[in-house]
């Protein structure tokens, strides 16, 4: 098994911004001696997995099989160790969903078993309008999509403090779109607040959003922002890292 990891840690090396490596900076990167990397490059240039000029070795496409299963996996699924891990760590109720129309649908649940969301769970559906991730996912398409959206629902005053008004509703993206969260405060239900996250891919492009709500009465706007954005903002990094 030692020499199987090994193995991986070599294949790694060649994500670290170089298509094609020699020897000795293979293992300057992976930090294992010359001997242990040239037996592994060796081994992958026999079974197909890299090929070399006598000097230089890179990966063949052969390589993408390694990864087939993850990239077939769908995305609740490789969402959902990262929310489990952000619940436990904040020690409330995490979620994470997509838009669609004009409506984000659940996609995953971690759930500190707080009464505040008992009822939601994957499949659940709610307005993108008055919602931290409905925001987040609108706010992450052009300002004209969003607005098109936006003027096609049916915006009603759930509370006294629902945005409803278009230009108001613009104005809120905007600033989603400047400082990469969405707040909201009692606007989906009095009592509730909530703080959402853009989930970008390795590409960078965003396939989902991920929020914490919680009660009034164990999280001030202040604790949301400094306490769980945090710990929400490591999640967001870790998964931009692994989604396809």
């Amino acid at each position: 098994m030692g020499g199987f990891l090994k193995g991986l840690a070599v294949i790694e090396a060649f994500g670290q911004g170089r298509r094609a490596l020699t020897i000795a900076e293979a293992a300057r990167i992976v930090n294992l001696d010359r001997a242990a990397v040239r037996r592994c490059l060796l081994s992958l240039v026999k079974a197909g997995y890299a090929a070399s000029d006598g000097r230089y070795f890179e990966l063949t496409p052969r390589v993408l099989r390694l990864g087939h299963a993850y990239l077939s996996a769908p995305l609740p699924t490789l969402i959902q160790p990262s929310l489990d891990r952000l619940a436990d760590a904040i020690l409330e109720s995490c979620s994470a969903s997509i838009l669609d129309g004009a409506e984000v649908v659940y996609l995953a649940r971690a759930s500190h078993h707080h009464i505040m969301g008992a009822g939601l769970h994957p499949g659940s559906r709610l307005p993108a309008y008055c919602t931290s991730m409905g925001r987040v996912l609108l706010a992450a398409l052009p300002p004209e999509q969003s607005r098109a959206i936006i003027e096609g629902s049916e915006r009603t005053q759930i509370t006294s403090r629902t945005l409803t008004r278009i230009d108001d509703l613009m104005q809120e993206l905007q600033r989603v779109r400047t400082q990469g969260y969405a707040l909201v405060d009692q606007e989906l239900a009095v009592g509730s607040r909530s703080i959402a996250l853009p989930i970008r891919n390795i590409a960078g492009k965003t396939v989902a959003a991920i929020n914490v709500a919680a009660h009034t009465s164990r999280a001030s706007l202040t604790h949301l922002r400094q306490a769980v954005l945090p710990a929400m903002q490591e999640c967001q990094a870790s998964l931009a890292q692994i989604l396809p």
